[in-house]
């Protein structure tokens, strides 16, 4: 078979005893050997070869996001995005909306161009810039077409009347179900749940989801990813998220794969129990395909929305007094994790309060008590508000971490004067403590929570500039190495996919990400500046266009 030689002007390998080359040998979709075409000349002077020049561009492993939701990204991309910053998409660039007047001016003027009846569906709205929301506001803008705003942290959503008497959602059928305020058209957290069961023959329907589904590859492929962790499988419709999955990206010009991670709280409600869930995922091993994986993974959740201001917080709290929201009591979180530790499955813990984190270091401690186990896997997923000393206890006990940095970007300056004050605000996304205590850390978008752009994430991972312009707790900045290694070899390994993925030496998968400046060279501003000019998936060169 002939040989592909990918030639750039550098080419980074995120291999520390190999971390550099101009050429990299390719067969069968494997990396043969990175050095330069002399050093490769053993290889070349028996097989045929192919020379693909990149020029003066830069090779680096392809970019993996280990926390991303295709599906739910689907269900949204059809929506009228309206956010308090500016968005850019492959097919727009969505103007900022950054106060209540611009907000509501925008959604009015969205609604007024639509004809005829059908559901008007918008995200991106969020209290601290946009002010209040509720039913009887949105029926101020239609008491007749049905209305859906969906809050900018994606667990909430606000339904007008007309929504509300189109799903036949009424104060008796409520009842007692948690997190629903039905007077306002508020179901949160819990209470979503329910909204979006009744909600699905609109947003899971075959026309948009396909859409959404097709918008999203765009976006995966414009940030340069060729590993994406779908975390929370099920969220939905577990069936149909696998069938749509399989039918739509596992296909031949879709240049990622996919690491499905069930959610585990759905999914064990459909199976029967998280037994069966245990052996539904023992029997999908082996029945993995280029683009779509099944590991031994589950996620669970412990504390609220970021976004939401639903984080769990130990005291003293927010500045109104409230402490947030469990979305699982601690009793059934830990029953729910020990029956996973048990079954040797890694664990992804939804955890974005320091109280909700210090009750995934304490479960975690305890199962470590019970049943010892070595590179377990147990991530703590978004990372949002911490102390060192939990930081301290986490690399101790083997964890890893999957942080969602742009948390800072966006909303450190709105947090810290409305919500937590400058410290813990500041201080939000403590990556440097955890990379100072050795901690494996991954950074991911929790897409569409944040812009699926890995390398201007590990930029704010560098500078820890928000976008207030400030900078916002620089002793918790990391190195553009160690911002490198959170979106390559670190972010495989909350996958469990170092060995094939996230380097580039012999023996793993020929994953390349292809962009225009270097930032080792150049500094962390490159992170932000660069532009993805290809990706190589497998061998397979897909350019940006």
């Amino acid at each position: 078979m002939t040989i592909k030689v990918f030639t750039a002007k550098k080419i980074i390998t995120m291999n520390p005893s190999w971390p550099d080359g101009t050429a990299v040998a390719v067969r069968d979709g494997r990396i043969l050997e990175v050095g330069s075409m002399e050093s490769l000349s053993p290889w070349l002077a028996r097989d045929e070869h192919e020379v693909v020049d990149f020029g003066d561009a830069i090779i680096l492993p392809g970019l993996i996001d280990p926390h991303l939701h295709p599906v739910m990204a689907a269900v949204l991309l059809p929506m009228h995005f309206v956010t308090a910053l500016e968005w850019v998409l492959p097919w727009q660039t969505v103007p900022a909306c950054p106060d209540q007047e611009s907000y509501r001016q925008k959604i009015v003027e969205l609604e007024s161009e639509m004809v005829g009846d059908e559901p008007f569906f918008t995200w991106g709205y969020h209290a601290s810039w946009h002010g209040d929301m509720s039913r009887k506001l949105l029926d101020e803008i239609s008491s007749t077409r049905p209305m859906v705003v969906w809050h900018r942290s994606f667990h909430e959503v606000y339904l007008n009347s007309a929504m509300l008497e189109l799903l036949e959602i009424t104060l008796d059928k409520v009842g007692a179900r948690q997190q629903i305020d039905f007077e306002r058209g508020h179901f949160y957290e819990v209470g979503l749940g329910y909204a979006i069961q009744k909600l699905n023959r609109f947003i899971m329907s075959d026309e948009w989801i396909r859409t959404g589904l097709g918008r999203l590859k765009q976006i995966v492929h414009l940030g340069g990813h060729t590993t994406v962790g779908d975390l929370a499988v099920g969220l939905f419709d577990y069936e149909l998220e696998r069938a749509l999955s399989v039918s739509v990206l596992d296909q031949a010009n879709v240049p990622f794969r996919v690491l499905g991670v069930p959610h585990a709280a759905t999914t064990a409600s459909l199976k029967g129990g998280h037994k069966e869930v245990v052996a539904h995922i023992n029997e999908l091993q082996g029945s993995d395909t280029s683009r779509i994986r099944h590991g031994k993974h589950i996620k669970v959740f412990t504390d609220g929305a970021f976004f939401s201001e639903l984080a769990m917080l130990q005291e003293p709290g927010y500045l109104d007094g409230h402490h947030g929201e469990w979305l699982m009591t601690p009793e059934e979180f830990e029953a729910t994790v020990r029956e996973y530790w048990q079954a040797e499955f890694a664990i992804h813990v939804h955890c974005t309060g320091d109280l909700g984190l210090e009750l995934a270091i304490d479960t975690l401690e305890k199962m470590q008590r019970e049943k010892p186990r070595f590179n377990h896997g147990y991530t703590i997923e978004h990372f949002g508000f911490s102390n060192p000393e939990q930081v301290a206890r986490l690399g101790t006990l083997g964890a890893m971490i999957s942080a969602n940095v742009y948390y800072l970007f966006e909303l450190s300056e709105q947090y810290a004067i409305h919500s937590v004050g400058f410290e813990r605000a500041y201080t939000m996304s403590r990556l440097g403590t955890a990379v100072a205590h050795d901690i494996p850390v991954a950074l991911h978008s929790d897409f569409p929570m944040a812009p699926a752009t890995p390398l201007k994430n590990a930029w704010i991972a560098c500078s820890r500039q928000n976008a207030s312009g400030n900078t916002a707790g620089i002793e918790e900045s990391v190195s553009v190495v160690d911002a490198l290694r959170a979106i390559t070899i670190d972010a495989a390994a909350v996958l469990g996919m170092q060995d094939e993925v996230g380097s580039i030496r012999a023996g793993k998968i020929a994953d390349f990400t292809v962009i225009d400046r270097d930032p080792i060279e150049e500094g962390e501003d490159a992170l932000r500046d660069a532009n993805v000019i290809a990706t190589v998936f497998e061998g397979e060169v897909f350019m940006l266009d």
